[in-house]
């Protein structure tokens, strides 16, 4: 299998892949609703491609209220009725839910930790097993390919680009986690 770089590359087509191999693929993110954004993004695409994702992002950011998690933390059955009407999302009840109880989790470790980027900092650096076994006890709807990428495209696990890629350098220059050692 090709890498995702080498995708990008043979598919100058795909504007969308394109886009967010250049500018968001890797780097790191230190904002929470940033990182809770890309968490669900994430477990949307659980069974579906990433450009269905990429496709839909912007209105997935206007359905969610931007991804800010004490917002979603609060969504009732009403506002989960109104995700699963709105055909600008993937509208899975499995998914909706766990956009909820992952923003309320999310909300427990930034008591306890500061933030959800200090808790995931203050995991690091651990294998993609511990990871993802990690992520199973702490959220919903995280399996180990969800976890991986989302480990992945937010800096925390090395592999978002081959080191030939012309953005390697620029995710390389922010010194993304997999490249700090504890």
């Amino acid at each position: 299998m090709s890498s995702y770089c080498d995708y990008c590359n043979t598919h100058p087509e795909d504007t969308f892949n394109k886009s967010y191999h250049d500018s968001e693929y890797g780097f790191p993110l230190k904002d929470d609703n940033l990182l809770f954004e890309r968490l669900i993004l994430e477990i949307n695409q659980a069974g579906l491609s990433w450009i269905t994702i990429l496709k839909k992002a912007d209105h997935f950011r206007k359905a969610y209220h931007k991804f800010d998690i004490a917002k979603v933390a609060k969504y009732g059955e009403k506002d989960a009725t109104r995700l699963l009407d709105d055909t600008g999302i993937i509208r899975d009840r499995l998914k909706v839910n766990a956009a909820i109880v992952n923003a309320q989790r999310i909300l427990v470790l930034q008591k306890e930790h500061g933030s959800f980027g200090n808790w995931l900092d203050q995991h690091h650096p651990l294998t993609k097993e511990e990871w993802t076994k990690l992520f199973k006890k702490t959220f919903v709807f995280t399996g180990g390919e969800i976890v991986n990428e989302f480990l992945m495209s937010t800096g925390y696990l090395a592999g978002a680009h081959d080191e030939n890629c012309h953005v390697y350098k620029k995710v390389a220059s922010l010194r993304p986690a997999w490249m700090r050692r504890a």
